[in-house]
């Protein structure tokens, strides 16, 4: 365990590259251990999460070499290549790596068996455990399959296409049926009541496979063999390029350029919202890298007012709203965050963590079953805020304590290594 002290900030200025994207990372790894051929990947995040689903592929017998940080070979196996593992498969703290990788695992003819942290294993499963089901799959855990463990007896040569449609905006769900579906014989689709993130589909595309996108519904046809591409570069992720987005807009005399982040529209609800809040944010040098579009952006301080956040803007920025609540809180007038149940059940109930820890730096946070409503204040007082076992709300809190008058303290921060590395140095170099 480590603890972060945090003085207020006078600004922010320089530049930073955030890690790579931590989606396309598990995605990247995953999709290239079942392609044909070797892949170079590039920028991938090196990251506890990230790592976790490196060596649950090397379990399964896919040879993964590693080039320093961020840079990895995969050695495709193709769709029929992968081998029983010996031993558990364990995703530690990552839902994307269980829940992925079930999806896989649920078209091989083997058995396996995937476990996680003390966090993880309280995350719901159910919803992807359903629909894997009912493509053949075999698939028993605690409380019928809704929580993992899970030990997953794949159909093999007996997986189901289906239709499923999904009552919840999951790429997660939408993910792990895709994965099975490769195996199918038939055209799989996934339905959904809202657009959630796309990597999946942009990756599989870039990975040549044809997959058919009709407003919110995604199908593909199985069977379809993966061709590895060569070179796959990994943009920074938005998800940790949010951060200091906040703290840019929160924090007087803030100017920063952040590089290279991925500009994907299924992710970019952070820079939706915080625009509609007034910030000034500027995207530069847009361009494309293994299908997902890619910008540098440009944010300076300016003052913000209040905005309400809900409907198609929730699975577009799902992973940034506890950060968001922090900008929130700076605003002017009364922020309403709804439909945004889905952050009860994450890493930590995020509702109530980032709405406890906001009110004990003098925040006016009233929580709702699916959101929150944030009355801001021109600053709060520092004070000494939990982290959950959630990286998310640890780094959240450090940005609010960036603009807090008084000195801040993060508890148990060693859960920020699971997806932004490096954190604390960069938040040293550009906070003065």
């Amino acid at each position: 365990m480590s603890d972060l002290h945090l003085r207020p900030s006078r600004g922010l200025a320089g530049e930073l590259t955030p890690p790579g994207d931590k989606s396309l990372s598990h995605r990247a790894v995953m999709f290239a251990a079942v392609a044909e051929g070797k892949t170079d990947i590039t920028g991938f995040l090196p990251g506890e999460d990230t790592l976790n689903t490196v060596k649950a592929v090397r379990m399964l017998g896919v040879t993964v070499e590693e080039h320093g940080p961020g840079g990895l070979t995969v050695h495709g196996r193709g769709l029929e290549g992968l081998a029983e593992p010996a031993g558990v498969l364990d995703l530690g703290n990552s839902g994307t790596g269980m829940r992925l990788l079930a999806g896989l695992l649920a078209g091989q003819d083997f058995f396996s068996v995937l476990t996680g942290d003390q966090y993880l294993v309280k995350r719901p499963m159910g919803r992807i455990v359903e629909p894997l089901r009912r493509m053949g799959a075999v698939i028993d855990g605690r409380s019928g399959g809704k929580l993992a463990p899970l030990a997953v007896r794949g159909a093999g040569g007996n997986v189901r296409a289906i239709d499923y449609v999904s009552p919840v905006a999951s790429a997660q769900v939408k993910s792990a049926v895709l994965l099975c579906g490769l195996y199918a014989g038939g055209v799989t689709s996934v339905s959904e009541p809202h657009k959630s993130r796309d990597h999946t589909e942009r990756m599989l595309r870039f990975f040549g496979v044809k997959v058919k996108d009709e407003g919110l519904q995604v199908s593909m046809a199985g069977r379809q063999a993966l061709r590895a591409p060569g070179t796959l570069e990994i943009p920074s992720d938005i998800s940790s390029a949010a951060f200091f987005l906040v703290a840019a807009s929160i924090v007087p005399g803030s100017d920063i350029l952040i590089r290279n982040v991925g500009v994907n529209p299924t992710r970019t609800g952070i820079i939706d919202i915080l625009t509609s809040m007034g910030a000034d944010i500027v995207l530069e040098k847009r361009r494309e890298q293994a299908g997902e579009p890619v910008a540098d952006l440009r944010v300076r301080y300016r003052r913000l007012h209040a905005a309400q956040v809900s409907g198609d803007l929730v699975p577009r920025a799902i992973d940034e709203l506890p950060v968001i609540a922090v900008a929130a809180a700076h605003a002017e007038g009364t922020t309403v965050i709804r439909d945004a149940a889905e952050l009860r059940v994450k890493e930590s109930d995020r509702i109530a963590a980032i709405a406890g820890e906001l009110r004990k730096m003098g925040a006016v946070v009233r929580e709702l079953p699916d959101g929150m409503e944030i009355t801001g204040r021109e600053r709060l007082a520092g004070a000494v805020c939990e982290s959950h076992g959630d990286h998310r709300i640890a780094m959240s809190m450090a940005m609010a304590g960036l603009a807090a008058f008084g000195e801040t303290t993060v508890k148990d921060t060693a859960w920020i290594e699971t997806s932004f590395p490096g954190f604390e140095r960069m938040l040293t170099q550009l906070a003065y």
